[in-house]
């Protein structure tokens, strides 16, 4: 029987993990290693407080790990089968093993968003990819495709850079959502091309990424780019699916909160990338789960109360 689980590790599950640990709750962290937290992704955070010359998203989570750790956090690691509750109690069930908790904090996270176009499917581990971090070393010397506009894209083209001799950044509409210091930079290497207005119809190759098939949105011009690799940056979807229909989602499937990271289902929080929110930071995602974690607290405190 535990006072809280918490599922998911990546910045919000183990911010979370840290708050209630420390405040001695007896707390499981369940974590599916399947599912890379979007943080691991990240070859350079620059923007998270108190890392002046920046951290990997490695670096980052591995930090926030041995922290929760330090405090006594258990953590476990497989798949959310099915959740239930009983009076005050949540029926937590997995694979080989069930556990009991009075509080859940769900910390799922998202998952990257697919272009959907021919090729992709096929081609998924074959020269297509959606994490640079994990796959650039192995483009040294060639020529690849990213999609997208935002900050993951731009900032994912220039780390690009480093082992590749061409990168088109290839965005469906006339201007980059990318925040200003990272367009400047981007713009500024010569390695990078912009095909705005663009998109992708169909990745082509036999056993490997050859060639991309693009068509501008404005004129309807239609070209083939011939490339090694292509890296999707278009978004991501949360991780919610498990949930089946147990909380209120929007209709992506983000689940809605208050500020509080309370959910339609007392005794239930959520909080990080999974939830319906503004900006989906590292920062963010670690403010939630201590928002999480201080409302559980208190969610549990009322429980214990009553029931005494």
């Amino acid at each position: 029987m535990y006072d809280v689980i918490i599922i998911g590790g990546g910045p919000a599950g183990m911010s979370a993990g840290i708050y209630t640990s420390r405040a001695r709750l007896k707390t499981l962290l369940i974590d599916n290693y399947s599912i890379d937290a979007q943080i691991v992704m990240a070859n350079k955070i620059e923007n998270f407080p108190g890392f002046h010359d920046g951290i990997s998203g490695v670096e980052l989570l591995e930090k926030l790990t041995s922290q929760a750790k330090n405090f006594g956090i258990e953590i476990v690691s497989g798949e959310v089968t099915d959740i239930t509750k009983v009076g005050v109690e949540f029926d937590i069930k997995m694979e080989a093993n069930s556990y009991k908790t009075l509080a859940l904090i769900i910390a799922t996270g998202g998952k990257p968003r697919m272009l959907g176009v021919p090729g992709e499917n096929e081609l998924k581990g074959s020269g297509v990819s959606y994490c640079a971090i994990c796959d650039g070393v192995f483009f040294r010397d060639k020529k690849v495709i990213v999609v997208g506009g935002g900050n993951t894209a731009v900032g994912d083209a220039i780390f690009l850079t480093r082992f590749c001799t061409k990168v088109w950044v290839v965005h469906r509409r006339n201007e980059l959502r990318a925040s200003k210091i990272l367009q400047e930079r981007a713009l500024s290497t010569d390695k990078i091309e912009f095909l705005m207005n663009s998109k992708i119809l169909e990745i082509g190759g036999n056993q490997k990424v050859e060639n991309v098939l693009i068509e501008n949105v404005i004129t309807k011009e239609k070209s083939i780019i011939d490339c090694d690799g292509v890296f999707v940056f278009i978004g991501h979807l949360p991780n919610t699916g498990f949930l089946k229909d147990i909380l209120a989602e929007d209709e992506i499937g983000y689940i809605i909160t208050d500020d509080e990271m309370k959910t339609s289902k007392e005794g239930i929080f959520a909080c990080g990338d999974c939830r319906k929110k503004l900006l989906r930071q590292a920062i963010t995602a670690s403010s939630d789960g201590a928002i999480a974690a201080y409302s559980a607290e208190k969610y549990i405190e009322d429980i214990k109360n009553i029931g005494g």
